[in-house]
């Protein structure tokens, strides 16, 4: 048989896989996270019909003389560049600004995807939308434990950010110096417990400077002396009232203008989760009802050595390979790993134009090999009429 007819027939192969690889990048072109492939030919082993001939002193050297016996694909290369992003405004949406993978796991099995749709479970636990958990490191009493064992990420709604006592408190603004009354002024005070009690501070015009006493209502007392100087406290003035460190260095004593007030003090009590946001490191930072801010967990990136190598699994997932190498955990934006951005999703990165081109490429390679076979048909045929 005709070699020609062969090397016709691995090309229809070659390029409808072309086809298929090309088809496969349209179908996903708004899968989120999606990668596109591209397919490499190569040419198969040539059969040698004339060996090379050294030169001598009275005839030059001649070359082989090769036939190809046809083509085939050599690989199907998966293209890691960036795609674009587009904002949801969801919390749990997140998308990786450079290289890396966020981390999921899935029964016994670790998986990898740069597709950031995440949602919380019935449990509050962080899933991909076919149900894998996304990994990092929990938070625990508000601190990350990062660099220990990785663990399912959670965003409880009931999680709780405990009590602070109240410790240290800012007075500040104008106490007027011809003032006949003394001035009080009250603000509200916690314990570790997070129960409430009255903080009350009352000025009483002295000379050239104030008596300032003060009593919570659990009936702590406490008193001093307010220094003024040319209408300003002295240095490290202050008051201790049941345990808060009151700094009164802050106010001033001018005429006609009164503004003084408790304007900072630390302590709130007990908050449940209301909302979170992902910061670019990957933390998880949860907002209480008390008014306070305390992470939750940080999202853990995967690196690798040869991204390329990564086995597809599925539901815009990979999983490492031997060519792959090893994962390489670390924070966003350290060690080569890009930054996250919350309420952004990572779009495909499959360029229409070029997989159009591809198609009319992969659809006339096709067509020119067709050809190939039909023309080695009509050899054939010619041959076989040679005896009639």
């Amino acid at each position: 048989m005709l070699r020609s007819l062969y090397s016709g027939i691995s090309g229809l192969r070659s390029h409808q896989t072309m086809l298929d690889v090309t088809g496969n990048n349209i179908a996903n072109v708004n899968t989120t996270g999606f990668k596109a492939s591209a397919t490499q030919f190569q040419d198969t082993l040539s059969q040698l019909t004339k060996g090379a001939g050294a030169p001598q002193e009275a005839l030059g050297g001649t070359n082989p003389a090769q036939v190809g016996l046809g083509v085939q694909v050599a690989g199907v290369i998966t293209n890691f560049s960036q795609g674009s992003a587009q904002a949801t405004g969801r919390a749990t949406d997140m998308m990786i600004s450079g290289d890396g993978f966020f981390i999921t796991r899935q029964g016994g099995e670790t998986l990898y995807t740069r597709a950031g749709a995440f949602t919380p479970d019935a449990e509050g636990r962080l899933v991909t939308p076919d149900g894998s958990f996304v990994q990092g490191w929990p938070a625990v009493n508000g601190v990350v434990q990062e660099g220990g064992a990785l663990g399912d990420l959670r965003t409880t709604r009931g999680a709780v950010s405990p009590a602070e006592a109240t410790t240290t408190a800012r007075v500040s603004g104008n106490l007027p110096s011809d003032a006949a009354q003394p001035i009080t002024v009250v603000e509200e005070a916690y314990d570790a417990n997070g129960v409430t009690r009255q903080l009350e501070l009352t000025f009483t015009r002295a000379g050239a400077g104030w008596n300032v006493s003060g009593r919570d209502s659990n009936g702590a007392v406490g008193n001093t002396t307010l220094t003024m100087t040319n209408g300003k406290a002295a240095a490290g003035s202050a008051i201790t009232v049941g345990g808060v460190a009151v700094d009164l260095s802050a106010v001033t004593g001018y005429a006609e203008l009164k503004t003084v007030s408790i304007s900072e003090r630390n302590g709130r009590t007990a908050g449940t989760l209301e909302s979170f946001s992902v910061g670019a490191d990957g933390t998880l930072i949860g907002a209480f009802s008390n008014g306070g801010r305390q992470p939750l967990g940080r999202v853990a990136l995967a690196g690798f050595v040869n991204p390329a190598g990564l086995e597809k699994a599925g539901g815009s997932a990979y999983r490492a390979t031997a060519n792959s190498g090893n994962g390489e955990i670390g924070a966003a934006g350290t060690n080569g790993l890009g930054p996250l951005d919350g309420g952004t999703l990572e779009m495909s990165n499959v360029d229409l134009s070029q997989e159009f081109t591809n198609l009319i490429v992969a659809q006339r390679g096709f067509q020119a090999n067709a050809r190939i076979i039909t023309t080695s048909d009509e050899v054939l045929q010619e041959l076989a009429n040679l005896k009639r």
